[in-house]
This record gives C-alpha cells, sequence and structure tokens, in this order.
C-alpha cells in the first residue's frame, strides 16, 4: 500500500514508523510544509520522499491527515476533490467540526474521522517513536457515512499496529474528549504559569521539583500551535468542565479558609475514586 502522510510530527512520525514495522506501507510519502521538519523526516526515514499534495495524493492508496485540527479542516475539501477510490483519514483531536466540514463534500464516504487517543508533550519529526500505539484505544467517528471499503482499511490500519477500536458519533467524542484530555492540558498549563509567577527562582523549581510536579505540568510543555486550534473548535465543552473544575477548586479553597479539613478529607476520598477507573 502507498500512503501519503500529511505533517510528519509526532502521530503522523509515529504512524509512519508503526506503518512500516508492520508492513503495511510499501512506500510513505510526506507532505509537510515545514522545510525543517521535511528535512529531518526524510534524515529519520520516515517517510521515502516529500511531495506536494497534488503530486501524491492521487497516486496514493491511503491519505492520513495528521496537522493541527483547525489546518486540516481547511485542507481536507482540497484533499476530497482529487480522490477517487483512495481513502482519506485524520487523526485529529476534535472531531465535530472536521466532519462538519467533510460532510457537505461528494466524496465525503472517502472519508474516515479518528482519533488515536496517544500523545505525548513533545512535537516534530524527532519526537516520533516506535510502538507508540499499541495497547491504546482509538475512536471511530461517524462510521455510517464512510464506505465500507473505506472504513474496513482504516480499521484494519488501526488493529494491526496494536489499537483497539471504539465508536461514537462525533459530538459525543468532543465532550468526552474534553472531559478527559483538553482539561488536563488546560490545568498542566494553569500549573505552570502559577508556579511561574508565584517562584521566581528557577534554581528552586528545579530542585525541589519532585515527581508529582513533573508529572503533572509535563502537559505543559505541548506545543501551542497545536492546542489553541483544539480549544477553539471544542471551546463549549472545554468552557464546561472548565467550569466544574473551577468549582471544585473553590472548594479546596473554601476548606483551607475555613480550615474545614474533615470536609477536605471527604473531597480527597471521592477524588481517590478515580483510582477504580484508571488504575
Amino acid at each position: 500500500m502507498k500512503v501519503t502522510i500529511i505533517g510528519i510530527g509526532l502521530i503522523g512520525g509515529s504512524m509512519a514508523i508503526a506503518l512500516r514495522e508492520k508492513g503495511l506501507a510499501k512506500q510513505i510519502i510526506g507532505v509537510e510544509a515545514n522545510a525543517a521538519h521535511a528535512e529531518q523526516a526524510i534524515a529519520l526515514q520516515l517517510v521515502d520522499e516529500i511531495k506536494t499534495l497534488e503530486s501524491t495524493v492521487r497516486e496514493s492508496d491511503l491519505i492520513i491527515l495528521a496537522i493541527p485540527v483547525n489546518s486540516g479542516e481547511n485542507i481536507l475539501p482540497k484533499i476530497l476533490d482529487l480522490v477517487n477510490k483512495q481513502v482519506v483519514m485524520d487523526v485529529g483531536s476534535t472531531k465535530l467540526s472536521i466532519c462538519a466540514t467533510a460532510d457537505g463534500h461528494p466524496n465525503r464516504k472517502r472519508f474516515v474521522a479518528t482519533h488515536p487517543m496517544w500523545g505525548t508533550e513533545f512535537s516534530g519529526p524527532q519526537a516520533a517513536i516506535p510502538g507508540a500505539f499499541i495497547g491504546k484505544g482509538v475512536i471511530i467517528c461517524d462510521k455510517d457515512k464512510s464506505d465500507a471499503d473505506a472504513l474496513t482499511l482504516v480499521e484494519e490500519v488501526y488493529r494491526t499496529i496494536g489499537m483497539h477500536l471504539l465508536y461514537m458519533n462525533a459530538a459525543a467524542h468532543d465532550l468526552h474528549a474534553a472531559y478527559v484530555s483538553h482539561i488536563s492540558h488546560i490545568t498542566s498549563f494553569a500549573l505552570a504559569n502559577t508556579v511561574l509567577e508565584k517562584e521566581r527562582e528557577e534554581d528552586a523549581i528545579f530542585e525541589m521539583a519532585s515527581t508529582g510536579f513533573e508529572s503533572t505540568v509535563r502537559l505543559a510543555k505541548s506545543n501551542p500551535d497545536m492546542w489553541v486550534p483544539i480549544f477553539m473548535q471544542n471551546r463549549e465543552n472545554v468552557l464546561d468542565v472548565l467550569n466544574e473544575h473551577i468549582s471544585q477548586l473553590k472548594k479546596f479553597k473554601s476548606c483551607l479558609e475555613k480550615e474545614n479539613y474533615d470536609f477536605l478529607q471527604e473531597l480527597i476520598v471521592n477524588a481517590n475514586k478515580i483510582s477504580k477507573i484508571i488504575g
């Protein structure tokens, strides 16, 4: 199978590694607007060559869209204009907006909307790693709007690289993603800004940072070019969960102000219940 990957960053690059390792792709073509990333993708042998969108889509079997969600939404119609029997899939973290864009296109059925639930705080081709998707979940959205053969191909790709499949509509995806992913990033960004504002001595942060602090602010290293568009596209859901998060923070603040340590204990015990869900 000849595969084109548009955007050779963390996800696109890791996908390229997985496709090659599993023998799914005989040839991998990259489309990359960032010249430095294009050079790195070739040097790291993530792709066989770099081409323009127009020159590679028509000759590919599978096109993977792995760029920030706002850019993906803008470029998807151009890709669908070029396809016939080719299959197009995206890997973006929001789904409602890009699915709405695809819905109005005559070649909508050649598109499969997906979100592999894996990522790190790093970006660019050098961030790509082997085995990234093994044991992780992937959400496939609005599957009934895709041709059966297109859906089957995408399902087979994900199963072969080690993922388990989940299905939901695009609106439900964005709602749940806000609750379990997007709020985590906002919390991490906010915590990092809090510490940077209150603790002016960088050496103190470095020396005193525990593993707990490191794990909590890890996501604060994430690329803003990726996350600002996600928050923009999922604004209403993110605001909803953010308001609840602020309410929970106020409860902790009130406990300390009023020296209500019994209720503080209750809040922490209740929070401990999350271990039954995620281990």
